[in-house]
């Protein structure tokens, strides 16, 4: 909710414009990494699907090895503004 507040406290819109516009934001990133995309968002950075090598992980209940299946996983890449900017 934090991001939807400082949409809404920026642009002057009602909260609840501020979350469908938020929301919708998300939903179109999601559904382009789920495409296999990659989205650039500039002074941000780069969001991307990856694939995830399947690897042997530990049951930590039982101990037992168990086979992890490859996945693939968001990643994101800030940019050098970004890091700049929290320095």
């Amino acid at each position: 909710m934090d991001l939807v507040d400082k949409v809404h406290a920026t642009i002057g819109c009602t909260k609840a414009d501020a979350e469908r516009a938020v929301e919708a934001i998300i939903a179109m990133i999601t559904d382009y990494l789920k495409s296999g995309g990659e989205v650039s968002i500039a002074g941000l950075g780069i969001f991307e699907a990856k694939m995830r090598a399947g690897r042997m992980g530990r049951n930590p209940r039982t101990g037992a090895s168990i086979q992890i299946k490859a996945m693939k996983v968001p990643k994101f890449r800030a940019s050098k503004t970004l890091k700049d900017a929290i320095k």
